[in-house]
C-alpha cells in the first residue's frame, strides 16, 4: 500500500475537447503535433539544400499513408495474423476501420492497433516511391526525415501514455505510475521513457545536422535514426509487458525480434556509407 502511495496514479480523460459533438482526443491531437513538428523540420532541411517547394508538396502524403498502413498491417499480421486471416470478415477489419458485431451489424472503432516497426517499413517504402516520383536520391530524402522522425516517435509514445496502452511491468520506484484504468498496480511508465529517449535523440539529430550535415556520408542520419530507436527499443521491452499471449513463451518478444534487423540495416547505414558530390538536387 505504501508503494501505491508514492506512486504517481494516472487516470487523465483521454478527450481533449468536444467540438460539435465530435470527440478530439489526446492520442489523435499527439500525432497530429508530432507528424506536424517533423514536417516543419523536414522543410526547413528542404530549404537548406535549396530544393523546389513542388519536390516538398506531396512528401506528406507518401509518409502519412506509408505509416498509416505500415503500421496497421504490422499490427495485423505480426501481432494477430491468426485471427485477422481467419475470415473475410476479419480480413475487412484488417483494411477498414470497423468491427463486425455477432448480430451481423457493425460499428466504426478506428484503427485499434498499430505497430511502430510497421510503420517504420511502410515509411521506408513509401519514400522509394515517393523518391522515384520526384527524382532525388532515396538516401538524401531518408536522412531528412530521419532528422525528424524522433520528434514524432516522441508524441506517439507520449499519445500512449494518455491511452494508458503499452505499460510497463510491476515496479516499486518512486516515479512508478498506477494506471487505474488498467489495475491498481504501480508500473514502469515504458511510454515516457521512450518518449523522453526519442526526445534526446532529436536534439542528438539537430545538433549534428546544424554543425555536421556537409561532413558526414549519405545514409548517416538514417542509420543513427535506425540504430539508437530499434537499439533502445530492444532493450526496453525487458520493462514492458507483452502485447499478446503467445509472446509469453518467448525469450525475446516480437517486438524485440523485430528491432534486431531494423537496428542492424541502421548500423550498416551509420557505419558505411558515400559522400555524396558537392551538388545540390533541383
Amino acid at each position: 500500500m505504501n508503494e501505491l502511495l508514492l506512486s504517481i496514479h494516472w487516470n487523465p480523460d483521454t478527450e481533449f475537447i468536444r467540438l460539435f459533438g465530435i470527440s478530439v482526443r489526446y492520442y489523435g491531437l499527439f500525432w497530429v503535433i508530432g507528424i506536424a513538428l517533423a514536417c516543419s523540420v523536414v522543410r526547413r532541411q528542404y530549404k537548406d539544400k535549396k530544393i523546389e517547394d513542388k519536390k516538398f508538396e506531396p512528401l506528406f502524403y507518401y509518409c502519412f499513408l506509408g505509416i498509416l498502413i505500415g503500421a496497421r498491417l504490422g499490427h495485423c499480421l505480426f501481432y494477430e495474423k491468426e485471427y485477422y486471416l481467419s475470415s473475410v470478415g476479419s480480413f475487412t477489419e484488417m483494411i477498414l476501420p470497423i468491427q463486425f458485431l455477432p448480430d451481423g451489424s457493425w460499428k466504426f472503432t478506428g484503427y485499434a492497433g498499430l505497430a511502430s516497426h510497421g510503420g517504420t517499413i511502410g515509411l521506408a517504402i513509401a519514400l522509394l516511391f515517393y523518391a522515384r516520383k520526384v527524382k532525388m536520391n532515396v538516401m538524401d530524402v531518408l536522412d531528412m526525415i530521419a532528422v525528424a522522425t524522433p520528434i514524432t516517435a516522441c508524441f506517439i509514445r507520449l499519445a500512449n501514455l494518455m491511452n494508458s496502452e503499452i505499460i510497463g511491468h510491476p515496479s516499486n520506484l518512486p516515479w512508478a505510475f498506477v494506471f487505474e484504468s488498467v489495475d491498481n498496480v504501480a508500473r514502469h511508465p515504458a511510454q515516457l521513457y521512450e518518449a523522453i529517449a526519442y526526445f534526446i535523440l532529436f536534439l542528438i539529430m539537430i545538433f549534428l545536422y546544424r554543425n555536421y550535415r556537409e561532413k558526414v556520408h549519405r545514409g548517416f542520419f538514417f542509420g543513427l535514426c535506425l540504430t539508437y530507436i530499434f537499439t533502445f527499443r530492444f532493450f526496453i521491452e525487458f520493462l514492458k509487458e507483452n502485447q499478446v499471449e503467445f509472446e509469453n513463451d518467448m525469450l525475446f518478444n516480437m517486438g524485440q525480434l523485430l528491432s534486431i534487423p531494423i537496428a542492424i540495416v541502421g548500423l550498416i547505414s551509420l557505419l558505411y556509407g558515400k559522400k555524396p558530390k558537392e551538388t545540390n538536387p533541383k
